[in-house]
């Protein structure tokens, strides 16, 4: 080899060397974490900030939050490909991904969820047709307490007047200002509540679950649901749960949660 030539091949070798150094080792990812909206969006923000920072810490990556204003919306977002990396949401909502979008459920809030149908303390109503052509407040389906609302009167020509929330902070709000004879409520928003009556109470369905896209990582779905499930092995863990409100995470499928999907039929954009 031509000296010229091999000197030449040893600083272009060098230069590569030294420009590899500069650059960094490895970058983290940002992924997002999607909230159903059963708060306004800036309460949403604020509360849930200890998961995703406690997420964050647990896999090295960042995680933002995805808040929306109202349901609407929220199904809008939702119906689109890979709308969230990760998404804490109802079972109709984790079932409509599971088998729509191949979404993958990687743990769920623990125990079981339902809604009760509350009055005010001065109306005392023992079953929910006393409420036909009276106004009845909850956030719009297709939430699920919208859904669950329809269920409870399923002939159009016996019905409340629905009026629709952006979310349970509201509702609950417009009944204990008069401006509705009920709401329906998730049952702990209401439980131990002495100045509303409980009417009926729906049948438990699985708590909400938190879902991962197709597109995310495989590496970084396991970090997720490992933070999840040991949550509360660890000081970190409890805090977060506590601050955020939840009893911990339990292990969850795919098939626990896609028979809820059908929930959905009828809702429009199914």
């Amino acid at each position: 080899m031509h000296p010229v030539i091999g000197t030449r091949r040893r600083i272009a070798v060098t230069t590569v060397l030294f420009l590899c150094l500069l650059a960094p080792i490895s970058q983290a990812d940002t992924y997002t974490l999607a909230i159903q909206p059963t708060m306004p969006k800036e309460q949403t923000d604020r509360y849930y900030q200890p998961l995703t920072r406690y997420l964050s810490a647990h896999t090295g990556h960042e995680f933002q939050l995805e808040a929306h204003h109202n349901y609407v919306a929220y199904w809008e977002a939702m119906r689109r490909e890979n709308a969230a990396d990760l998404v804490l949401d109802a079972p109709h909502f984790t079932g409509y991904r599971v088998a729509k979008a191949n979404y993958q459920v990687l743990a769920k809030i623990r125990d079981t969820l339902s809604f009760s149908l509350v009055t005010n303390e001065d109306l005392l109503l023992f079953e929910p047709a006393e409420l036909i052509g009276k106004k009845v407040v909850t956030p719009a389906s297709p939430s699920l307490s919208g859904v669950e609302l329809a269920r409870m009167f399923p002939h159009q020509m016996r019905q409340p007047t629905i009026v629709s929330t952006r979310n349970f902070s509201q509702a609950l709000e417009r009944l204990k200002s008069g401006r509705a004879s009920a709401a329906l409520i998730p049952t702990p928003l209401v439980s131990g509540d002495t100045t509303v009556n409980t009417v009926t109470t729906t049948e438990p369905v699985p708590h909400l679950a938190i879902s991962a896209s197709p597109s995310l990582p495989a590496d970084v779905r396991r970090q997720v649901q490992s933070a999840l499930l040991s949550a509360h092995e660890s000081e970190a863990g409890q805090a977060m749960l506590e601050k955020v409100n939840i009893s911990g995470f339990e292990p969850a499928d795919n098939d626990l949660y896609r028979p809820y999907a059908a929930l959905l039929q009828g809702v429009w954009g199914y």
